[in-house]
């Protein structure tokens, strides 16, 4: 009788309680859209179709800026370890993140950095009204933020602390932008840096009192801006980097069907390179890691220790980064897409 209890309520613990019931469909499926954007799936589509489609000198501030401000808002998490909000009385809707600590709101600090560096790369390229691209950044990055707090992922407060850290970051760094991309492009010493501050920034972040996502994704954005930094360096070495003729502010240039169905091959056979070039980079960095350390890097707690998760993880976005803004522009070229 008491194994028959025991078993009944092993099976009771197993199955999925639902913890929320959703009454307005709209606002549910907007915030959880709108949290998407601040996260992975959103930076390995958006940032690269910026680059291939829209403007090299966009897309290359937007990835150092992004760097950055995520590097410092994803090591603050770990310095002042300030808890999620308590669950009740919030609901959280995500998992992945739930490890993480709280202050600041990444999520709000992406959303804000990217929405208004975006803006003013733009200003100084094309000819748009001003006050309407304000609107779009200020709702895009106000949409992001207040999803974390639907999502039960953030308090107020690290969600104005994120902005405000964003903001403050791109009023301080504006007027050094032109120089850092100069530097970027014609400084052969310069991207050989960043790979190393890259790297030692990961293998060097701050000590984790247990596991959580932070170290991994920290890792993964240092390493993009690694790989973007060398990449660009390339691409302007052999004379590719994207000069537009004319005086700028230059007018937009208008939609047509045929651009249109251009940029979404060039987008498409950009994502297929970068997906096989993240799948033969991480295959051969962690074999090379097994090898040296003689583990298993099919344990997944193998592959959470620092010294295979940070080299693997650097090395693997590290060469996205590397392909996508050199390999990728430089087959356009040849094959005149």
């Amino acid at each position: 009788m008491n194994l028959s209890i025991l078993s009944k309520q092993k099976i009771q613990s197993k199955i999925k309680v639902r913890k929320y019931v959703v009454h307005n469909y709209l606002l549910y499926y907007l915030f959880r859209f709108a949290a998407a954007l601040g996260q992975e799936v959103f930076y390995i589509t958006f940032l690269p179709f910026t680059l291939w489609n829209i403007d090299s000198y966009i897309a290359r501030r937007l990835i150092i800026v992004w760097c950055i401000v995520m590097y410092v808002g994803q090591a603050s998490k770990d310095l002042l370890k300030w808890p999620r909000p308590s669950s009740p009385p919030v609901v959280k809707l995500e998992t992945r993140v739930e490890a993480e600590y709280g202050m600041p709101s990444t999520h709000a600090i992406a959303a804000t950095a990217i929405s208004f560096t975006f803006l003013l790369a733009a200003m100084e390229r094309y000819q748009f009204p001003f006050v309407l691209g304000f609107v779009a950044a200020l709702c895009l990055s106000t949409l992001v933020s207040l999803s974390r707090l639907y999502t039960g992922m953030h308090t107020v407060l690290d969600v104005i602390c994120g902005a405000l850290i964003a903001l403050l970051f791109i009023a301080l760094t504006f007027p050094l932008w032109d120089a850092v991309d100069h530097l970027i492009l014609t400084n052969p010493i310069f991207p050989v840096l960043v790979v190393v501050a890259g790297f030692l920034l990961s293998y060097n972040y701050p000590k984790l009192d247990h596991y959580s996502t932070t170290r991994a994704d920290t890792t993964v954005i240092l390493g993009v801006g690694a790989g973007t930094c060398v990449g660009v360096w390339i691409i302007n070495l052999i004379g590719l980097t994207y000069m537009p003729s004319g005086v700028l502010p230059l007018p937009l240039p208008p939609l047509s069907y045929p651009l249109l169905f251009k940029q979404l091959l060039r987008f498409i056979l950009g994502v297929t390179l970068l997906v096989l070039t993240r799948y033969i980079a991480k295959t051969l960095s962690l074999k090379a890691l097994g090898s040296w350390y003689k583990v298993s890097t099919q344990d997944v707690l193998v592959r959470q220790r620092l010294e295979i998760e940070v080299p693997y993880k650097f090395v693997t976005y590290t060469s996205i980064g590397l392909v996508a803004t050199s390999v990728v522009p430089w087959i356009y070229y040849l094959v005149k897409l």
